[in-house]
């Protein structure tokens, strides 16, 4: 939060309120924002969090009932949002956009890996005990991700011409990517469950920024002539995008 912000929070202003709509309740938490000019609910599909924005001076009062007069809005958003499918012992994942089954190897060492089941089926196997398996198959996700992106980002530097200085992978759940000036790229690490094809247009998208700093015609001409595949790209995504975000996200009993 903003320092400016802060200094209109009072010490004891809650950072959660309550929201109840057909006998259901939904968190929702409260931030300010020093440019707000008035109140914003949304959902973050990643977190499957509610946040609801306010300006400096805003009453927490205020903002209480704003998000009650919007419950059906909140419970909507949250119904639409797919599935959750945590990372445990059966669930399936997909793994550069092959489907694998996540599987228990209690009493084998080693962390995670990827091997072929009965009948080809791809696994993904996770050492240790139970409670370490969610952790592990996320930790083995974002360092496979990481990888991809940095090969696919340097291919993409060098067939554009410019130097990338640094790659990291978040969270993100309003972008797929972004990019500095300053040769900063970073990636949502969720792209290692979509198809190559998909991170590596997503990889040219943004390192073609370094080039044009924006979506003019120039800058889809650069990204075209280094990925052939931009228009397939950006149809999977706007079909399967939103899906990725379900993954890895533990599911909430008291939203049923």
């Amino acid at each position: 939060m903003p320092l400016r912000a802060l200094l209109y929070r009072r010490p004891s202003e809650p950072q959660t309120i309550q929201v109840v709509f057909e006998q259901a309740i939904y968190p929702v938490r409260v931030r300010r924002h020093r440019q707000a000019r008035r109140y914003t609910l949304r959902v973050q599909a990643a977190t499957r969090e509610v946040i609801l924005t306010m300006p400096p001076r805003a009453s927490v009062q205020e903002a209480k009932v704003f998000a009650q007069k919007h419950g059906g809005w909140i419970a909507t958003r949250l119904r639409r949002l797919p599935e959750a499918a945590p990372f445990v012992d059966g669930a399936v994942v997909p793994l550069r956009g092959v489907a694998h089954r996540i599987t228990h190897r209690r009493g084998v060492r080693g962390t995670v890996w990827s091997e072929d089941g009965a009948g080809g089926h791809p696994l993904l196997c996770v050492a240790g005990e139970a409670p370490h398996i969610g952790r592990r198959v996320g930790d083995f996700l974002r360092r496979e991700a990481l990888r991809d992106l940095e090969t696919a980002s340097r291919s993409a530097a060098e067939a554009l011409g410019v130097t990338v200085q640094r790659i990291s992978v978040r969270d993100q759940s309003s972008r797929w990517g972004s990019c500095s000036t300053t040769g900063v790229l970073s990636y949502s690490w969720r792209l290692i469950f979509a198809p190559p094809f998909v991170l590596n247009y997503l990889a040219v998208h943004e390192v073609a920024h370094l080039v044009e700093m924006n979506h003019s015609p120039r800058f889809w001409r650069l990204v075209h002539r280094v990925c052939a595949e931009t228009h397939r790209a950006k149809a999977w995504l706007d079909v399967h995008g939103a899906d990725l975000h379900r993954y890895g996200v533990v599911r909430d009993p008291a939203a049923d």
